[in-house]
């Protein structure tokens, strides 16, 4: 066993068996102390060694190419790799090595210093956008063009050119540098999905805004983010719009839940129908949505009548609740909603949480004018609730034959996931071809449930070659 070296000169000698590790810590540490110094001197460097083409303009290049050779990106490079160090040095120090501890303790100041020195190269003047009170591209509310579509499609990563994006994404120091907030942080990162990556036109587009202003009216540009995996969305520095004629929403009580809401509460800019009277109407062309085609019309409650078993797929919800009695009192819809399944639940008392994205239509505010809780997620979306803490998963004509398997498996195990030992989950009318069904069975045969309800029956409103298929499923306990 080697003895640990008490010089300075030897300081990358220590931690027998971390070599590597420390090998590559202590070029870079060297690096990165000459970047900031350098950025923050006023002495003068060859221009080959850093290109600081996109300082004057304040642009940040987060994500480059291979070609690029700019200042921003070269930082950009050196945070992600004091990044990934911090990460090993994490790990490594949970054995309770206290020098490695506090070795990760100072590159985290080095990583925050990065940050600071790549702050000021987008704001060289030293005004700061919260002066100007404009983001550093001017607002744009163009539709997207075919480059951008084809970037998408592509999966080519460009560069972001919003100054915003980058002031968003940058690590938050605490107020007292150096020192540990309550969740154990010297920074806050914000958060971003990886699907920004390869949407960067219609991120830099998300995010060209007057600050402090009204928000552009583009929830559609957001939605279309959300969907490409771009999720959670950078949060923005303005205000959020409304119709200009809203009224106080229906009192709760029942009278909420099942009264069609005002006109006035909801904005109609990008739908197809510009009434609450259009979404109703018989005409699927006009209303500009086709998924759960009756879910406007709120007359329409479903789930609470026994159906003939050998032609209809639907359980009643009195039927599934009297499985578990008085242990079901939250959970979720995963479905294209208006909330009428979360409101038959409310009757209940049970709580439900409804799932969806406006796909044509005002889902999620007609859920919310009802007084239920909308939750704005994607199929892409990891659920945003802690393990085994919901009693019921619901999910009704959204997970059909459209779906791929290898994505079925995540959407599967996620619900699993929030899912309480015992929780039930309830797969309402899933239908796809009947050669099919024994491939999506075995998926959902895979988490090990115990059947309570099950039923397959045809599928009769088209060519016959499809088949419904209804389950209620409890989780085992697992240990």
């Amino acid at each position: 066993m080697q003895k640990h070296s008490s010089s300075r000169g030897n300081s990358c000698r220590w931690l027998p068996g971390r070599r590597r590790l420390l090998a590559l810590l202590c070029p870079l540490l060297l690096l990165c102390a000459f970047t900031i110094f350098s950025l923050t001197s006023n002495i003068s460097y060859p221009s080959l060694l850093f290109a600081a083409k996109d300082v004057c303009n304040g642009e940040q290049r987060l994500l480059s190419s291979s070609s690029s050779s700019s200042l921003h990106s070269q930082i950009f490079g050196l945070q992600a790799q004091v990044g990934a160090l911090l990460q090993q040095l994490h790990n490594d120090s949970l054995t309770g090595s206290k020098t490695l501890s506090a070795f990760s303790d100072q590159l985290l100041r080095i990583a925050v210093s990065l940050d600071k020195v790549a702050g000021s190269l987008s704001n060289p003047s030293g005004s700061s956008l919260a002066a100007t009170e404009m983001s550093q591209v001017d607002e744009d509310l163009t539709e997207p063009t075919n480059d951008e579509n084809e970037d998408q499609s592509t999966g080519k990563v460009k560069s972001f050119t919003s100054g915003q994006v980058h002031n968003y994404i940058s690590p938050k120091p605490n107020r007292q540098n150096g020192k540990k907030n309550f969740l154990g942080m010297e920074a806050i990162t914000p958060a971003v999905g990886f699907g920004c990556a390869h949407m960067a036109t219609h991120l830099d587009r998300f995010m060209s805004y007057k600050m402090y202003e009204m928000c552009p009216d583009d929830w559609d540009v957001a939605q279309r983010l959300i969907l490409n995996g771009c999720d959670p969305l950078p949060r923005r520095l303005c205000f959020s719009r409304a119709s200009p004629s809203y009224t106080n929403p229906i009192p709760l009580m029942n009278s909420s839940l099942w009264t069609p809401p005002s006109n006035s509460n909801i904005m109609w800019s990008h739908y197809k129908c510009k009434s609450y009277a259009c979404l109703i109407s018989g005409e699927a062309n006009r209303r500009g949505f086709f998924k759960c085609a009756d879910c406007f019309n709120l007359t329409k409650r479903g789930w609470e009548v026994a159906t003939n078993e050998s032609i209809s797929a639907e359980f009643t919800i009195d039927e599934v609740l009297k499985l578990r009695p008085g242990e079901i009192r939250v959970g979720l819809d995963f479905s294209p909603t208006t909330g009428t399944f979360a409101a038959l639940m409310r009757e209940r008392s049970v709580t439900i949480a409804s799932a969806t994205l406006n796909l044509g239509a005002p889902f999620s505010e007609v859920i919310a004018l009802r007084g239920l809780l909308p939750l704005y997620v994607s199929v892409g979306t990891r659920l945003p609730f802690f393990d085994n803490t919901l009693d019921i998963v619901h999910s009704v004509l959204f997970l059909d034959g459209w779906i791929g398997v290898e994505l079925l498996r995540f959407v599967l195990f996620d619900w699993d996931r929030v899912l309480r030992p015992s929780g039930l989950l309830w797969v309402d009318r899933f239908f796809c071809k009947k050669e099919d069904m024994k491939m999506y069975l075995d998926e959902f045969g895979r988490l090990g449930y115990k059947k309570l309800l099950w039923r397959v029956v045809p599928k009769t409103d088209k060519l016959g070659d499809e088949l419904f298929f209804s389950a209620v499923l409890e989780k085992p306990t697992r240990t």
